[in-house]
């Protein structure tokens, strides 16, 4: 095959590496992405606008290729990637790279897919690693490679398509010229928009799921020899010219050497990340300086004009409480600041609702330092009736390249979501599945990761 176009370079990338080729580091950061995904997959499958979508697609029935998460059901391989996906989103708790160019939650959209194509072909562990490697890759080199300004699509889903296509023709066993097709393909499904993010639905949560399963059929349709453009992402009236403008030169810059997944962050906090370093600003303050709502006379919050698009506007949890507290400053800093945490349960709707945290929520002011521009950092001011002044300032986002999580906050946080969910697992359940993904790549069949991990009691969720 002529290697004369993106899509076929990429293409060749993802077919033609070998397993020995792969950088442990990015090995193990695909593993350590896995993990946390699967975690609060489990976590989200009792969110909002999941469990009912799930029944719906469960009882729809098919060939019971893939398993859906946290359950003992099995339906075909792409509406478990969807489901899965779906899980995986809906507590916008999963990994995240980001950069000035943007942000990619590519495994959210990358596992649920690979894992689904994995268990319906039999794949081993160390097959589906490299799969996920490669998928990943794809997705946060196209992200590293958008060119500004953005024009309003979501990015992790644009992107996030082309590396489930590009995992799951991998899994496929696909040849070169057929993988490119996938990416072909699936250049023509891509979709997904920023304004879910910036209204609050609940349908935000089904942007990368809907990527994923893309990505699923892509690779189906170009293993029965449908074709596609060549020139799908450069090509006039291709991804590039119609969608988000690139830069080739960006794209292909190290490839098959670096793997730029290997600075996926790992979050510390249930919400959209533009909100982290007010949380944690806030979180600060809390453990420093505790003080009493009634006390507070103002309280202030400097962001960016980009973070102020995304989290900035008045909070208003009347449609989707959950969505709402998780793309608002003004919640995340009232919330972090009066309970002293900020978990999965402080997104529950009954603690977004909770008139206490409400009241507060309404008194932050934000404020917007136009000179930011891109920056996440963000500023929280307490004034208080005793004439006091409190201020911190947090640059970066905690679990970031440069604010990376421990290993044991990792941990906890793993373990923390896989007891939460539609199916809390046990400990020894929850510790056991810690240590086969972070042992994937010695599974003889990848199927056995979820083996023994679904329901066991009378009423829990099949579905």
């Amino acid at each position: 095959m002529s290697l004369d176009t993106l899509s076929a370079r990429l293409a060749a990338h993802v077919i033609d590496t070998p397993w020995d080729a792969l950088p442990p580091a990015a090995v193990l950061a695909a593993k350590h992405m896995a993990l946390d995904t699967l975690a609060v997959a489990w976590a989200g499958t009792s969110a909002p606008g999941i469990p009912s979508v799930r029944e719906t697609i469960v009882d729809e029935g098919g060939k019971p290729h893939s398993t859906v998460w946290a359950t003992h059901a099995k339906i075909p391989a792409r509406s478990a990637a969807f489901l899965n996906s779906a899980a995986a989103a809906a507590l916008d708790f999963d990994g995240m790279r980001a950069s000035e160019r943007g942000s990619v939650h590519s495994d959210s959209v990358v596992l649920p897919a690979a894992l689904a194509v994995a268990e319906q072909h039999g794949a081993t562990g160390r097959e589906l690693v490299a799969a996920l490697v490669l998928g990943n890759d794809i997705v946060t080199r196209l992200g590293a490679a958008s060119a500004l300004p953005h024009r309003g699509w979501y990015q992790t889903a644009i992107y996030g398509i082309l590396g489930a296509a590009a995992a799951a023709a991998r899994l496929m066993k696909l040849d070169a010229e057929q993988a490119m097709h996938a990416l072909g393909i699936a250049v023509n499904q891509a979709c997904s928009t920023q304004l879910p993010n910036i209204e609050r639905s609940l349908v935000k949560r089904y942007s990368s799921a809907f990527a994923a399963q893309g990505g699923v059929l892509s690779a189906l349709l170009a293993s029965r020899g449908v074709t596609a453009a060549r020139q799908a992402i450069e090509g006039r009236s291709g991804f590039y010219d119609l969608y988000q403008p690139g830069e080739p030169d960006r794209l292909l810059d190290g490839l098959g050497v670096s793997y730029p997944h290997v600075e996926t962050g790992i979050k510390r906090f249930p919400s959209c990340a533009c909100n982290h370093t007010a949380i944690e600003a806030a979180l600060q303050l809390a453990r420093e300086h505790p003080v009493h709502a009634s006390e507070i006379t103002e309280l202030d919050v400097t962001i960016s004009p980009y973070v102020h698009r995304l989290v900035g506007a008045p909070f208003d949890p009347s449609t989707d409480p959950q969505v709402a507290a998780q793309f608002s400053v003004q919640y995340s800093v009232a919330a972090a600041l009066l309970r002293r945490r900020f978990g999965v349960g402080d997104i529950e709707p009954e603690a977004v609702l909770d008139p206490a945290t409400l009241a507060l929520a309404r008194r932050v002011a934000v404020h917007v330092d136009e000179t930011w521009g891109n920056s996440r950092a963000a500023t929280v001011t307490v004034r208080t009736h005793a004439g006091g002044r409190r201020e911190r300032h947090v640059a970066h986002i905690p679990g970031s390249r440069e604010a990376p999580l421990s290993e044991a906050d990792r941990g906890d946080k793993a373990l923390d979501c896989l007891r939460a969910g539609a199916c809390p697992l046990d400990a020894g359940q929850a510790q056991r599945l810690v240590e086969r993904v972070l042992g994937l790549d010695e599974l003889a069949n990848a199927g056995e990761l979820l083996k023994g991990l679904g329901p066991v009691h009378a009423g829990s969720p099949s579905a």
